[in-house]
């Protein structure tokens, strides 16, 4: 297969690996793009962070939490520029959609846009929301559209928080149970989850959640790379156990080291929280946004 300048161009961008070990990998991968990143991995040259948070849209994330702290949604809202998503109308249009999915709670996006769409708009109840969405195009002048959401609801005894970052390229929205939101302990404590997980970009709350073909794939990359150390097989193995412990806590929210204090665990700070209150507090779960990252459906 030929290896273009694009292709080697658009591995570098998401690895940060040189010109020609990119094109190097892409040979050996037989123009493979996941397979070159997994060769340049094997040889330690890819830099995987510089692919997180890239953004491919312009838009915003918005999140909105009920006042008793029991209702949280999130969404992403596209449009075409940079302009139009720091224009003040789409931003209070765009916080005002992530509250009508908190009330209203439609369907995910998975059944179709319409559940949301069809909804009688809560600013104006003569229109639905993709009429009103439909008036906002037609005054700034871009083409938008709801690419995901997501809501969710906890009867008392828990409590949701919501951080959106900076002018809502990320946004996290999060779940702890066994406390009251009222309670300012617990209100502080998922503030502070909510801002680590914007900062820290973990992909699960506890490492058994991490799917098991991710790890046998994370395995087998280190296995591979304690290969090429050249040392006795059972010293590779050692090797290779130390490097998915090292993944763990990179990936793992509760194992990550808390970014207001990295000398504790999150897992710590949450225990502390706990024992402060007197209640059995724990992450039960999260959802993180980067703006443009992923037009998946999260609910």
């Amino acid at each position: 297969m030929e290896i273009t300048a694009s292709m080697v161009k658009e591995l570098r961008e998401t690895t940060g690996a040189g010109m020609m070990d990119c094109k190097k990998a892409l040979v050996e991968a037989d123009g493979d793009m996941a397979k070159a990143i997994d060769v340049l991995r094997t040889k330690g040259l890819a830099d995987l962070a510089k692919k997180a948070g890239r953004a491919t849209n312009e838009g915003l994330v918005a999140a909105h939490v009920s006042e008793n702290g029991e209702i949280g949604a999130m969404v992403e809202l596209n449009c075409e520029t940079d302009f139009v998503a720091r224009n003040a109308e789409f931003q209070t249009f765009v916080a005002a959609v992530a509250e009508q999915i908190a009330v209203d709670a439609p369907a995910g996006i998975k059944t179709g846009p319409s559940a949301l769409m069809n909804l009688q708009w809560k600013r104006n109840p003569t229109l639905t929301v993709e009429q009103a969405l439909g008036e906002i195009v037609g005054r700034l002048g871009e083409n938008m559209g709801v690419s995901r959401f997501v809501r969710f609801e906890v009867p008392s005894g828990g409590a949701i928080g919501a951080y959106v970052h900076g002018v809502g390229r990320i946004g996290v929205l999060v779940e702890v149970s066994g406390g009251d939101a009222s309670d300012p302990a617990v209100a502080a404590l998922v503030k502070d989850v909510a801002m680590h997980i914007a900062a820290a970009s973990p992909i699960c709350v506890m490492r058994e959640q991490i799917p098991v073909a991710t790890v046998e794939h994370e395995v087998t990359i280190y296995k591979a790379q304690a290969e090429q150390s050249g040392k006795p097989e059972p010293i590779q193995e050692k090797i290779a156990i130390g490097r998915l412990e090292k993944f763990y806590k990179e990936v793992c929210l509760l194992e990550q080291p808390f970014v207001k204090d990295p000398d504790k665990s999150v897992d710590q700070i949450v225990r502390e929280a706990a024992k402060a209150t007197g209640k059995d507090l724990k992450v039960a779960r999260f959802e993180r946004y980067v703006l443009g990252q992923s037009s998946s459906d999260e609910v």
